[in-house]
């Protein structure tokens, strides 16, 4: 059968929208699925972009435009106890940016289309059948029902997944928590620009500021579970706020308002067969933390450079089959300690009784007083600190996050760093430099030849460090390290 793409995604939020940006800037023919309008909402639920997705930004040249429409944040604090210094976060990007989900997208859809996406809007998908050449899609638009055929397809259509139902993957799980409510509000006399989680008399609330003259708030009092289309008004919000933080800042306007349930679900697998499933398609969890979008852009990180690998042949046969399946391997263990890490903060901050508070008060305790503890926390929060699994014997640097190197511009085409060399959406060879003031080289270091990593540095960009280390290492599209020597 002839295909339409090679990659249809399902989904127009930011995990798809980064995804088929990725796609389609790699060459690969791609259709982006989205059942709304042509139309971004100026309402949405995620409001902050942490280190490692603002890494992921900057190897695609769009990091600055997001962070010039939020708010930069370099203090976190939790539950009234401690405050977490993310400045000494090792990152260029040491920092959470408090910024509305519609902005993170209205960037990411400049990008796509730019890239070449072909959009498919006011479109709903109503089945799916897979084979083994393809998939081949069902939907309904303005024009009436058609069909599409793609070789692969990426659900990133969120909770309520269409892509996932129709393949069979579960969704196991509960509601964490209900009846929280969500505002955008004006204070009068807001706090300083910190993301504050503040817990007090059984009930927990959230406050990051958008920069915009607006501040979102999430929050939650023990007792007041009603359902969710019961409407919600502004003494409400005011009385959840000063309830955790004693007071209501001068709480004055609300531009939106909602009611929802978080949930804690997991799909058991990512990937089945020609079907994939990302961001929130495949885990949602709490909003503590502010991890949701965040985990959902590097799913698309991951997943978008070996779809390209495999899509435009330069991996094929068991190789390609192989290379799919680290998408699961690598991402399902991150969205497990994504669902634990944000759960914990919920049940610290809404622990009812004596031993639930007690536990609360021990866990932050520990993370308070010891900066081993902290850095830990910090780094599984931004993302800094999420490495995926290393194979035996491989170096120790295999499977984590490579920071963002200097070089020396004359032997690296211009870049000055590693994340401005990973804008061509490829892999990156960085050698080792002996002295890099002096562009002094050691023997060079190479992957076995034989080896897809040998392969991969064939095709690589090749640029040289200028910190003075030795080692050589190939990064990966999504900036790992595949292999190092």
């Amino acid at each position: 059968m002839t295909t339409d793409a090679d990659v249809v995604v399902v989904g127009a939020g930011p995990t798809g929208l980064l995804l088929a940006g990725d796609l389609a800037a790699a060459g690969v023919r791609t259709i982006l699925v989205e059942r709304r309008p042509r139309q971004i909402s100026n309402l949405s639920r995620a409001f902050a972009v942490h280190a490692r997705a603002l890494e992921q930004l900057d190897a695609r040249e769009v990091a600055e435009p997001v962070i010039a429409r939020g708010q930069v944040i370099q203090d976190l604090r939790l539950l009234n106890r401690f405050s977490l210094d993310l400045s000494v976060l090792p990152s260029r990007f040491p920092q959470v940016v408090a910024v509305p989900q519609y902005e993170v997208e209205r960037v990411l859809l400049q990008r796509a289309e730019a890239a070449g996406v072909g959009f498919a809007y006011d479109t709903e998908l109503q089945g799916l059948d897979q084979d083994n050449d393809g998939v081949t899609l069902r939907v309904g638009g303005p024009d009436g029902p058609r069909t599409l055929r793609a070789r692969y397809v990426v659900g990133c259509d969120g909770h309520h997944s269409a892509v996932r139902g129709l393949v069979g993957l579960p969704f196991p799980g509960s509601a964490v928590i209900r009846s929280m409510v969500l505002a955008d509000v004006r204070l009068g006399e807001p706090p300083s620009d910190v993301l504050t989680v503040a817990v007090r008399d059984e009930s927990f609330c959230f406050i990051a500021p958008f920069g915009d003259g607006y501040h979102r708030v999430i929050g939650w009092r023990y007792g007041r579970d009603v359902p969710e289309d019961t409407p919600l008004d502004l003494d409400e919000v005011r009385g959840t706020i000063r309830a955790a933080f004693g007071t209501d800042f001068g709480m004055v306007d609300a531009r939106w308002t909602s009611r929802f349930h978080s949930d804690e679900r997991q799909a058991p697998h990512y990937r089945v067969g020609r079907v994939f499933v990302a961001g929130d398609a495949a885990h949602v969890h709490s909003p503590a933390g502010g991890q949701g979008m965040n985990t959902g852009l590097q799913d698309a990180a991951n997943l978008s450079w070996k779809l390209a690998q495999v899509a435009t042949g330069q991996v094929s046969g068991e190789a390609a089959e192989t290379l799919l399946d680290t998408y699961e391997s690598e991402r399902h263990p991150v969205g497990t300690m994504v669902l634990r890490t944000s759960g914990a903060l919920v049940r610290a901050a809404r622990g009812k009784g004596f031993v639930s508070r007690a536990l609360g008060v021990l866990v932050v305790g520990v993370i308070g007083r010891l900066p081993p503890a902290r850095v830990r926390v910090m780094g599984m929060i931004s993302g800094i600190g999420i490495a995926y699994p290393r194979p035996r014997g491989a170096h120790r640097l295999v499977g984590r996050r490579a920071p963002d190197l200097p070089l020396v511009p004359g032997r690296s085409g211009g870049a000055t760093r590693l994340y401005e060399a990973l804008r061509g959406g490829g892999f990156v060879l960085v050698r080792g430099s002996g002295d890099g003031a002096a562009g002094v080289r050691p023997a060079p270091a190479d992957p076995p030849p034989g080896s897809r990593y040998g392969v991969w540095a064939r095709h690589a960009v090749e640029v040289c460090r200028a910190d003075g280390e030795a080692t050589t290492v190939l990064v990966r599209p999504d900036g790992y390290v595949a292999w190092a020597g």
